[in-house]
């Protein structure tokens, strides 16, 4: 007969020091964080800092975005975490450079070990390529780099790593094509200097 699951006794894995930071950030976020007006991200990249987060410049981190630990979190220049993202990053999430996560999604960095009598916490890093985009309402798992230039499609669920420059999407994602940019610059004026 197999050993029943027991959770009763299941001691936590963060430290007190962890715990008052969360505590402390959980205020800081009520007060100061979540009531800041939309245009304010210089004010929420500061709070950021504060606790220990990177972020790079231009980014916009939106008011309504939940994180657990915010010295485990790695934004790029001009990255963006859009509203109402939910941001566990018991383990480290880092959002490259010109990425964004769009409204909410879930970067999930815990789980539990379902082998495991006690349902151990198991944790792994989340990493959002260069340019990527994770479009509305998706789920990212522990563990998973999303490559630089990729698309997740909105409603996904994401456990395993997606190459760079890959459309995915589904429940679990698979792979739709390749994305290829269209000739030309921002905001797709087509650079008449390219052959």
């Amino acid at each position: 007969m197999p050993t029943p699951v027991d959770v009763s006794n299941c001691p936590s894995s963060h430290s007190l020091g962890n715990k008052a930071g969360r505590t402390l950030w959980g205020a800081v976020w009520l007060l100061l964080y979540r009531p800041s007006p939309k245009p304010c991200h210089f004010w929420r990249r500061f709070l950021l800092r504060l606790f220990g987060a990177e972020i790079g410049r231009g980014a916009h981190p939106h008011a309504s975005v939940k994180l657990w630990a915010p010295w485990n979190l790695r934004m790029g220049d001009h990255s963006c975490l859009s509203h109402h993202v939910d941001c566990y990053c018991v383990a480290r999430v880092t959002i490259g450079a010109h990425a964004t996560v769009s409204q909410y999604s879930y970067l999930c960095t815990a789980s539990h070990d379902i082998e495991h009598p006690n349902m151990a916490l198991t944790t792994a890093p989340i990493v959002i390529g260069e340019g990527a985009w994770v479009a509305a309402d998706v789920f990212v798992g522990p563990g998973v780099t999303i490559g630089a230039g990729a698309v997740v499609g909105a409603r996904s669920s994401v456990f395993k790593s997606v190459e760079p420059w890959t459309v995915v999407a589904g429940n679990p994602a698979k792979v739709i094509k390749r994305r290829e940019l269209a000739p030309g610059g921002p905001r797709g004026v087509v650079d008449s200097t390219q052959p």
